[in-house]
């Protein structure tokens, strides 16, 4: 009994102190947390952005939130993410220690998830230099156009029979073996379609799990045992050793091979020239190559196929805009069979459809969490070093104070407003992020969509199978860092 009572004294005094802490602090307006676990059960939530989003409407764009022992700030307007992105980028460019992402990045080695340090901005200049210029995005251009000819060749065989086709499952084989071959520099197994390819898959989907898992130990380490008796760390290892082995099995045909010419190259000849050369600033290790692999391999093929599927899901579900956007692309390129990169400069309504969708459907809601490396104010309210920093993209693009008619999918907005990017100096539309932190992948994402989309609909026409209807088609999504659709696109394609 005498150690129930002081349990639950103990309880109450930490729920008491922190909420005068909170009162004399200036903290941002948020809901009451219960206690010890704070506000984490909001956090858990299958479509957080969303549930994030409708409590800004009642706490505001800059709300507070306690996950367990770790603070935390969600942004929810542009006026807010220009303060934290730009204004005071350096106090927020780091990332949180968090247990899922730190064991798949190799202790943060990657660049996505690495905390904030010479370490990750030598990292950073290597992935904008070599890996993702615009030189470098140019030379894979054969392998997107490629894969995109491989892709609607074998559509058409669906189309001359009018069969049903899954096209979600379609787009993320497409987009894992384009990335295959750019990353490894070639097709590996994921051409087999039996056990093979399906365990691939099953890895990058049990991955890309437990990168946005609830482990206790991140917000409340005393109760770190509980991940174990859950089967969490068991899963995180085994995942690790499979990608880990994954990973060295390419390296290693890499270099027992004879190294391709400078613009055959694929990822993996890159980095193992820069290490053998000792290039760079750091000495770059296997580890390090790995790490980077992880964040090529599981944010490239999800998020493209991701933007992608709902692209065409928003676009089946408003006629008007998919005729537009078809008589764009048939009328100016109506003797050719296939639309190149070099052809989408000269359709701009496809690329505000593509806007459109990533304004919508952004690929990841939650742009990955950042954190505060130091105390700053921000409309008044104070924010502690170490503080978890969520931006929601999705409420951001939804924001009515922003966008007219926020909920219809309108790509003739952007002619009307023209100016709004997603490169990172428009804070209204920001898929990829800005400042420090911006995806450096951006490009080579966008260049991917555009391409695919254009062929897509220059190619077939496209209706929904028999007996359903537009408003049968859901937007839903399943949890991630990347979303998904959460039921799966189905569609009857013919030849236009």
């Amino acid at each position: 009994m005498v150690i129930l009572l002081t349990l639950f004294s103990s309880i109450f005094l930490i729920f008491l102190i922190r909420r005068t802490r909170r009162i004399r602090a200036r903290l941002p307006p948020g809901p009451s947390g219960l206690p010890l676990i704070g506000n984490l059960h909001q956090l858990s939530r299958s479509s957080p952005h969303s549930y994030l989003c409708h409590l800004s409407q009642q706490y505001g764009p800059l709300m507070f939130l306690r996950f367990g022992l770790k603070p935390a700030i969600v942004v929810s307007s542009a006026k807010i993410a220009r303060q934290v992105m730009k204004t005071h980028d350096l106090v927020f460019a780091s990332r949180p220690s968090l247990l899922g992402q730190q064991k798949l990045s190799y202790n943060g080695l990657d660049v996505a998830f690495a905390p904030y340090s010479d370490y990750w901005r030598e990292m950073k200049k290597l992935c904008v230099h070599h890996l993702f210029s615009s030189r470098r995005t140019h030379s894979f251009r054969p392998v997107r156009e490629d894969e995109v000819v491989r892709m609607i060749r074998n559509l058409s065989l669906s189309a001359a029979s009018h069969k049903v086709i899954n096209l979600s499952e379609r787009l993320t084989f497409f987009t894992s073996t384009l990335i295959c071959r750019i990353a490894f520099g070639k097709r590996h197994d994921l051409e087999d379609q039996g056990r093979e390819r399906s365990r691939f898959h099953g890895l990058l989907n049990e991955a890309e799990a437990l990168l946005v898992e609830l482990y206790f130990s991140d917000y409340l380490p005393w109760l770190g045992w509980v991940d174990r008796l859950r089967g969490l760390l068991s899963r995180l290892d085994k995942t690790f050793k499979q990608l880990d082995m994954f990973y060295q099995q390419v390296i290693n045909d890499h270099i027992n091979a004879t190294t391709p010419p400078a613009d055959q190259q694929d990822i993996i000849n890159i980095l193992l020239q820069i290490m053998d050369s000792q290039s760079s600033s750091f000495d770059l290790s296997l580890d390090h190559i790995k790490a980077l692999l992880m964040n090529i391999f599981i944010a490239g093929t999800d998020t493209s196929a991701a933007t992608i599927v709902m692209a065409m899901t928003s676009l089946i579900k408003n006629p008007r805009v998919m005729k537009k956007v078809q008589d764009e692309i048939r009328k100016l390129y109506s003797e050719k069979e296939f639309i190149s990169e070099e052809d989408i400069e000269r359709l701009p309504y496809l690329k505000a459809v593509v806007k459109e969708t990533l304004r919508l459907f952004p690929p990841t809601p939650l742009l990955l969490p950042k954190e505060s490396m130091d105390r700053c104010s921000i409309e008044g309210y104070e924010i502690q070093p170490k503080t978890m920093v969520l931006v929601n993209a999705w409420a951001i693009g939804r924001d009515p104070e922003t966008w007219e008619e926020p909920e219809q999918f309108y790509p003739e907005r952007f002619f009307n407003n023209c100016s709004v990017n997603f490169k990172g100096q428009d804070f209204e539309l920001i898929p990829f992020g800005a400042g420090r932190r911006i995806c450096p992948g951006m490009l080579m994402a966008v260049v991917t969509v555009e391409l695919t989309l254009a062929n897509l609909l220059h190619c077939f026409d496209w209706e929904l199978p028999a007996g359903i209807e537009e408003h049968d088609i859901d937007t839903e999504v399943t949890p991630g860092i990347a979303v998904n659709k959460k039921n799966d696109l189905f569609l009857v394609i013919k030849n236009p």
